[in-house]
């Protein structure tokens, strides 16, 4: 089953708007209240037997089931028939909005995330429609519930065969946006490891080093709008909470944040096109970014969103047919890639690797790149059945030759292609790209 999500902006009239944003206060106000009915119940599980708790809680009897999706979404259906508030949002609409909470829980135990927040009326940003209706699109109109016939920028068109599932409508600074999540019956088979492979070696002194020896810089996008940004965060202080000015300027940094988001997003998907057309295997570290995020350069590596950029990169990747894996990261840049000799922990200002057993000298990112990518080829190779690779062959190709005249050798699969292997080739690339994307789409 493929799915793919397509975003489109909404232009919505006055009356829309207001249905829109009384949605999202009635969905605001069923999440608050189901999140107190879950906090109450456990912090009545929380006293002692034989003690009262220091600070007030309900009393709840002890035979009250905990309140899970199931009770809760029994307790929406019965509260709606009362509720003329409740009446006037789509039932499906609030019930995802209790699955989501549900899901939130579930995620708090099992990948060890924070507990679910209250949500003022900023915070709660979307809503879901789960169901959409057939032929519920019609040149730039899409028809939703309780909105009718909505129009929009059809700024790419929604691939013939495709299903559409479900609608999520998304507040932004900017406007008002439309998530159409469609799907296909089809199974594609993951890219193979094929053709000439590239290493990237990712970092905050350089973006990134390939194994071909080229060097991105790091562009600082929260430091080109940090001053103004500074400035208004400094007004927003003074306003009094609750105001009209307030609610302005918060809109202000709100539309100059996602300014700072758009324009990073943009220049990660260029780059990642980029690098898709030098190469037709690329192979990065298996790092978590997370724990970047944690340190003393925190905020560089924030900015910098190297998560964003790796998950743009495998998506770019897989639209182009082109291969992408995860290598081991540990020691990269302690060994050498032309005679893999361990030359031992480098200074962060030792910017240049210089090997005392073979001479071999290059930046110091290009050469942790280029044992990403030795390590790359020797791995997916070997599960190919072609073997290890010598290292001498993969060597020249650290010298400036290319691994795949060197490290696949004559007469094995990825050196001399037969015709039969161009045509299966083609013939996937072209089922990708014009069944399931069109120009527009591969800009992102």
């Amino acid at each position: 089953m493929l799915t793919l999500t397509y975003e489109y902006k909404l232009i919505p009239d006055k009356q829309q708007i207001e249905v829109i944003e009384h949605t999202l206060n009635v969905c605001r106000s069923v999440w608050n209240y189901a999140l107190r009915e879950r906090k109450d119940w456990l912090a009545s599980r929380k006293s002692p037997v034989n003690a009262c708790s220091l600070i007030q809680e309900y009393i709840i009897p002890s035979d009250t089931l905990y309140p899970n999706y199931h009770n809760q979404a029994k307790s929406l259906t019965e509260a709606k028939k009362t509720n003329e508030i409740l009446k006037s949002v789509n039932a499906q609409v609030l019930q995802q909005v209790l699955r989501t909470l549900d899901r939130a829980f579930a995620d708090m135990q099992s990948k060890k995330l924070g507990f679910p927040r209250f949500k003022n009326k900023y915070r709660m940003r979307s809503y879901v429609y789960p169901q959409m209706l057939k032929d519920c699109v019609k040149g730039n109109q899409i028809k939703l519930p309780q909105l009718e016939w909505v129009k929009f920028r059809k700024s790419r068109e929604i691939p013939d065969g495709f299903e559409l599932k479900q609608a999520r409508i998304v507040r932004r600074a900017s406007g008002y946006f439309v998530m159409l999540s469609m799907q296909l019956d089809v199974n594609i088979p993951d890219v193979p490891f094929h053709g000439h492979p590239l290493g990237i070696d990712l970092g905050l002194d350089k973006f990134l080093a390939t194994s071909d020896g080229e060097l991105v810089e790091r562009p600082r996008f929260l430091n080109q709008l940090h001053r103004k940004l500074k400035l208004l965060q400094r007004r927003l202080r003074n306003k009094q909470k609750g105001s009209n000015n307030r609610h302005k300027l918060n809109q202000k940094i709100a539309r100059l944040h996602q300014r700072i988001s758009d324009t990073r997003k943009d220049w990660h998907f260029k780059l990642a096109h980029r690098l898709c057309n030098q190469s037709q295997s690329i192979f990065i570290e298996d790092i978590d970014f997370r724990a970047w995020g944690r340190g003393m350069l925190s905020k560089h590596c924030l900015d910098a969103a190297f998560g964003q950029f790796v998950t743009i990169l495998k998506w770019v990747a897989w639209k182009r047919d082109v291969f992408v894996a995860e290598v081991n990261k540990n020691y990269t840049s302690q060994i050498c890639p032309n005679c893999g000799f361990h030359t031992g922990k480098k200074l962060l200002s030792e910017r240049e690797h210089n090997c005392p057993e073979c001479g071999y000298k290059t930046h110091r990112d290009v050469a942790a790149a280029q044992v990403i990518r030795n390590r790359g080829v020797e791995e997916y190779a070997m599960q190919r059945g072609l073997g290890g690779f010598p290292h001498e062959r993969l060597h020249q190709d650290a010298l400036g030759h290319s691994v795949s005249e060197n490290a696949c050798g004559d007469g094995l699969t990825g050196a001399l292609p037969s015709q039969e292997s161009v045509k299966q080739e083609l013939l996937s690339v072209s089922l990708r790209i014009s069944r399931y994307s069109d120009d527009r789409s591969l800009t992102g």
